[in-house]
């Protein structure tokens, strides 16, 4: 089967968000003055997810489920989206109700900075799992540490992607250039897997949570062909210019069926909304969260580290009052 071209790897993202438009503005629900969900009336939400191969499209839709079951009045859809910053983009410009994201990417967000030109409008849920950054090379590429890409073929992600921002602030803190180093395709995960699989690319940098099915395809396929790459020796350097969004974590050994646990960074995944957004739905939907977080668990493993004790640990962004509310009261239960 033919490889897919680099060009039509670009567009899937931008194809995947004209749909999700199109669908959103068939779907007729109720919006206010200023184009965004009169989510306080019921209607239609869309919740922006990412690549139909990742965590967030399957928690995603799984969430989707449990608001439409249980929330009188809307009917809720997972559009799939190129993830993180193309989420918040659509989700400021009232494309879509509910956004996943990565909590480094809605930190530039509400400070304006990185892919942001402003200060975005928005307002976090709740914190959720962690996402695992996930560095797989082949096997024949050479590549032993981050430092070794250079000159190499690399997938950093889909564009306006979480993934694409961690990428590039990898290569950075290993001293190289992401933009003149690296041979840098800018792939969603479903294309990068299928390029590792082509010999076409040498690694590939993936944000997701655990297991990722992209990744759990890549492996199994290719299985001694590609491994994974321990990068926590970039971690000093990007808690230097970052903060505490990034932290040291382990891909257990049981994720992908490998011979042992592979360190690496991890960084929280949030839930975002408008500011504004109607706090009465924004508690419901937390509340949904976490009391039916075992129907989220068996969309995908990654809901069990869905912590309620840091579920209120969104910071520096804003937590909507109405789901700050929610999650106090669910601390009172026993």
């Amino acid at each position: 089967m033919k490889h897919p071209t680099r060009t039509a790897r670009l567009a899937a993202p931008a194809v995947a968000l004209t749909l999700a438009l199109a669908a959103t503005a068939c779907a007729g629900g109720k919006q206010d003055d200023n184009g965004a969900a009169n989510n306080g009336k019921g209607g239609r939400l869309t919740i922006a997810t990412g690549p139909t191969t990742g965590v967030y499209y399957q928690i995603g839709g799984g969430l989707a489920e449990l608001i439409s079951d249980n929330i009188d009045g809307y009917r809720a859809t997972a559009a799939t989206t190129g993830a993180s910053v193309q989420n918040i983009q659509g989700l400021q410009a009232g494309s879509y109700d509910i956004a996943f994201s990565l909590l480094d990417t809605a930190q530039d967000a509400v400070q304006g900075k990185g892919s942001f030109d402003k200060p975005q409008a928005v307002e976090a849920l709740t914190r959720l799992y962690p996402n695992y950054t996930q560095v797989l090379v082949r096997a024949d590429s050479g590549i032993t540490s981050l430092k070794d890409m250079k000159g190499k073929r690399i997938s950093t992600g889909a564009p306006n992607s979480g993934t694409e921002v961690i990428a590039r602030r990898l290569l950075t803190a290993a001293g190289l250039d992401p933009v003149k180093d690296v041979s840098a395709e800018r792939l969603a995960l479903p294309e990068s897997v299928d390029a590792m699989k082509d010999s076409t690319i040498d690694a590939i940098i993936w944000s997701g949570g655990l297991p990722t099915g992209g990744i759990t395809d890549l492996v199994t396929s290719l299985k001694g062909k590609v491994r994974f790459l321990d990068i926590t020796e970039q971690l000093p350097a990007l808690s230097n210019t970052y903060g505490g969004v990034y932290q040291k974590g382990s891909i257990p050994a049981s994720a992908y069926n490998q011979p042992a646990a592979v360190p690496t960074i991890v960084v929280p995944n949030v839930l975002l909304v408008r500011k504004g957004f109607d706090l009465e739905l924004a508690g419901k939907i937390v509340s949904i969260v976490y009391e039916k977080k075992s129907e989220l668990e068996k969309v995908n493993a990654a809901a069990t580290e869905i912590d309620p004790a840091q579920a209120a640990g969104v910071a520096p962004v804003p937590l909507n009052p109405g789901a700050e509310n929610a999650l106090k009261n669910l601390a009172k239960k026993p």
